[in-house]
């Protein structure tokens, strides 16, 4: 009585997460696509005059520093950031459902040395794989999704194994090859309806981790180079001046720490 007692309550709350999560993503992308149209502005237009002044019509968000607005930096900085993380998200997921599926299907020295080479990119710090990576192609959007996709397919690629390698065993999966049905049938038909909802989950994580790591190294200034309008360099440049325009730094700050907790609420739902 008690289990179907507590039932109804918890869906709503699932719901209400997901809901809240969505709301925030979607916000925050109709800023980042609609806010250069509803006010056009210049991101890296420069007005010293105008440095540290507050917010008006124009800028709604004040000036920074070097009197840029802050408003119509964080619109392209909300652009840069999450396509980075898609990007990379998308690559990183591409190759981990492949080779995931790859070695449960395969095993042998093949399911071995794959496991041998994921383990080897586990044992690395992420950020330090990152920086690696842009070390050789340094404050580059290319260089974030190089490393990024590096870090992340490991994840997809533990996922997928586990799971397909239960899958594959299953009697509805050997009876589709008595039939004569070939992989791409199966993997459509049996493997991929029952992992897609864990691969999303992890897509959201993977794409929250990934924002973060772009604004954590652009925050110690080893990530996008300035004048790029990015949400932890914007946060770095005008952190000495929160005495003056307390907005322009709560801006980025309040940016990413939505977009985090939107994925996040979706990972986390999904996952409920």
């Amino acid at each position: 009585m008690s289990a179907a007692a507590n039932q109804p309550t918890r869906r709503p709350t699932v719901l209400g997460a997901r809901g809240i999560g969505a709301g925030l993503v979607v916000a925050l992308a109709a800023v980042a696509i609609l806010g250069g149209l509803v006010i056009p502005g210049d991101p890296l237009a420069q007005s010293l005059t105008k440095a540290l002044l507050g917010p008006e019509v124009t800028a709604p968000l004040g000036y920074d520093h070097l009197g840029r607005s802050v408003f119509h930096r964080l619109v392209h900085a909300l652009r840069l950031s999450p396509l980075i993380a898609l990007a990379a998200v998308a690559a990183a997921g591409a190759a981990g459902l492949l080779l995931g599926t790859l070695a449960a299907a395969r095993g042998g020295w093949i399911d071995r040395a794959l496991v041998i080479l994921s383990d080897a990119l586990l044992a690395l710090p992420g950020l330090l794989l990152v920086l690696i990576v842009l070390a050789m192609v340094p404050g580059t959007a290319m260089g974030f999704w190089a490393g990024l996709s590096l870090v992340l397919w490991v994840e997809f690629f533990r996922l997928t194994r586990a799971a397909t390698r239960e899958l594959l065993a299953s009697p509805a999966v050997e009876a589709s090859r008595l039939l004569g049905f070939g992989p791409v049938y199966i993997f459509r038909t049996h493997v991929w309806p029952e992992i897609a909802p864990m691969m999303l989950t992890a897509a959201a994580f993977g794409t929250a981790t990934a924002i973060m790591a772009i604004a954590a190294l652009g925050f110690v200034h080893t990530g996008m180079r300035a004048p790029t309008p990015e949400l932890g360099l914007m946060m770095v440049e005008l952190l000495p001046y929160w005495r003056e325009a307390p907005l322009a730094l709560l801006s980025p700050v309040i940016a990413i720490f939505a977009l985090l907790l939107g994925l996040t609420l979706l990972a986390g739902s999904r996952e409920t």
